[in-house]
């Protein structure tokens, strides 16, 4: 019986999946012979799909060969603006279709993509936008409304404003991307030109601008699509379709785009023909509803995401059996979660997990479908043109079951953080991303991942690990979501505190002993927390799902 791995080596000796190694960076890197050269080149085969579906949010329906001219038309007005090739074009706005029809247009030229955090304040964007300083402006009203006092004294060639009632400068989207445009703007573009800055989440200072190149996209793409080519040859189908002659895809977009997540959604689903369909907003309920009216065939999202869409669906009732597969990556994702969907789809629904980073353009470590429900606990093993080293302290590789930090090389690592050279040394120097979590790999090649290496918590000399603990909380039938920090302890150097989220407080005590019983046979004594919180309320999160575990931190000493 062909195994994951064997169906890898298959696919990747030959055929379009066949890699080749590339020593241009001073190291040896897997890369694909047949990849497109660039996301300009994954744009134009898009014309292939033509009249097909490409975009549904709400009431609007936008098709491949309108998608096109919407993206040649805003191209070309970069272009007669003076923004060429290299240049910075920030993107700042809701998943609204113009998000996608503003990056496809920057790839057209050559232009570098900066996603700008939708969730940030005015302050915070202010930042990026300073940082990356961009040559244009693609904006929403909502914050071009919050940015009007900044964007006039900011150098820009062009500003554009999608769904605007009040806007007082730019020109407005729809007035630039009407027309038929046909053909896109000359560009050369190369696998190594940079075509995107990416701001990670900042949760411990100012976030960094990790610059990824054309080809650490499009690795990232044929990583997807062969996980797909693998999945299908598991279940023994071994042939090649044309994009045109397979079913078109339903895809729910969940991510914000400006995450790496969301744009691999983005990217994939572009480039395979998919129906994308979008929403203003999360809402689980509006969620449930959008999958049994599109027949939705996958989805992707946070954990928390997934989890309140599953309990949506059995409250409501809403029929979504359309689902083939449900992805959950963004944050640690709890062995549980994998349990439940197994258990609501009776394992007709492939789960998947993908660990990566926005500096190793999305996932780099993926697990899913029969090997996921067997190893739940387990992120999987490495994409094809990944290696990931655990190793200790020092440096040195360690063997199997020995848990260090993960790091990684590969095709898919971008070349550093934009204008940050000393951080930029401190996390890829000699060729090696430094990802900063702690983890160990089995002897069957299986890797796990157990905390942040900054969020170990050290009681009494014995590590403890956040999401080994977060995990087992996430076991009980009460707990809706669960948070795991450590707070200064005069005898021990640290205790072990929990914060847990439930529908009704009002048995708190109770409950709380309940959970320490509970963890009793799970966990060693000095894991199980010595002071649990419980709150109805949402556990602080940033956009792309982590816990803001420093503001937990923060509100526990203001509450002493």
């Amino acid at each position: 019986m062909l195994t994951r791995s064997d169906l890898v080596r298959r696919f990747t000796a030959e055929g379009p999946f066949e890699l080749a190694e590339d020593n241009s960076v001073g190291y040896p890197l897997k890369v694909y012979r047949h990849a497109p050269p660039s996301l300009r080149a994954v744009l134009e085969s898009t014309r292939q799909f033509d009249a097909r579906p490409f975009l549904v949010y709400g009431d609007e329906e936008i098709s491949y060969r309108q998608h096109f001219a919407k993206v040649a038309a805003l191209a070309h007005f970069l272009r007669r603006a003076g923004v060429n090739k290299g240049d910075r074009v920030a993107i700042g706005m809701r998943n609204y279709p113009e998000w996608l029809v503003s990056f496809w247009a920057v790839q057209a030229i050559g232009g570098i993509a900066v996603a700008i955090n939708a969730w940030w304040t005015a302050h915070e964007i202010a930042f990026a936008l300073n940082d990356s300083t961009p040559a244009a402006l693609l904006i929403d009203g909502e914050r071009a409304d919050r940015m009007a006092s900044s964007i006039g004294a900011m150098d820009l060639k062009a500003i554009v404003v999608a769904r605007s009632a009040s806007s007082s400068f730019g020109t407005e989207f729809a007035d630039v991307t009407a027309g038929d445009a046909d053909l896109l703007p000359d560009a050369t573009i190369e696998p190594s030109d940079p075509a995107t800055i990416l701001y990670t989440s900042g949760t411990t200072g100012n976030p960094k601008g990790a610059v990824a190149t054309q080809r650490n996209h499009v690795t990232n793409l044929m990583n997807t699509l062969l996980a797909g080519a693998v999945a299908r040859g598991l279940l023994g189908d071994f042939s090649t379709p044309a994009p045109t002659e397979s079913p078109q895809m339903v895809v729910l977009q969940t991510f914000p785009f400006f995450h790496i997540g969301g744009l691999t959604g983005l990217l994939v689903g572009t480039a395979i023909g998919s129906k994308m369909v979008l929403m203003y907003k999360w809402d689980a309920r509006e969620a449930v509803d959008l999958i049994a009216k599109h027949k939705v065939m996958t989805v992707s999202g946070v954990p928390t995401v997934v989890r309140q869409m599953l309990e949506a669906a059995r409250a409501s009732g809403a029929d979504i059996s359309s689902l083939l597969g449900i992805a959950a990556g963004g944050a640690s994702v709890p062995p549980d979660l994998i349990r439940k969907i197994g258990t609501q789809f009776a394992q007709a629904t492939s789960p998947t997990n993908g660990y990566g980073l926005t500096e190793t353009t999305s996932a780099i470590v993926t697990n899913s479908g029969a090997e996921y429900f067997a190893h739940p606990d387990s992120v999987g093993r490495p994409v094809a043109t990944a290696e990931v080293r655990i190793v200790d302290d020092e440096g040195r590789t360690l063997g199997d079951d020995k848990i260090g930090e993960l790091w990684i090389r590969g095709a898919n690592v971008v070349t550093g953080y934009w204008k940050n050279p000393s951080a930029t040394e401190a996390a890829f120097g000699g060729g090696w991303f430094r990802t900063g979590d702690l983890g160990y790999r089995d002897a069957d090649g299986l890797h796990y991942v157990v905390d942040r290496k900054k969020d170990v918590i050290i009681r009494g000399g014995e590590n403890v690990y956040c999401a080994e603990v977060e995990a087992s909380l996430l076991e009980h039938d009460l707990v809706r979501d669960a948070a795991v920090i450590g707070l200064p302890d005069a005898e021990y150097g640290e205790q072990v505190v929990a914060i847990v989220q439930v529908a009704d407080v009002a048995r708190a005590g109770a409950l709380a002993q309940e959970l320490r019983d509970f963890l009793a046979p799970k966990l060693a004594r000095f894991k199980i927390p010595s002071s649990i919180r419980l709150t109805e309320e949402d556990l602080p999160r940033t956009a792309t799902g982590k816990i803001l575990k420093r503001q937990l931190r923060d509100s526990f000493a203001a509450s002493k």
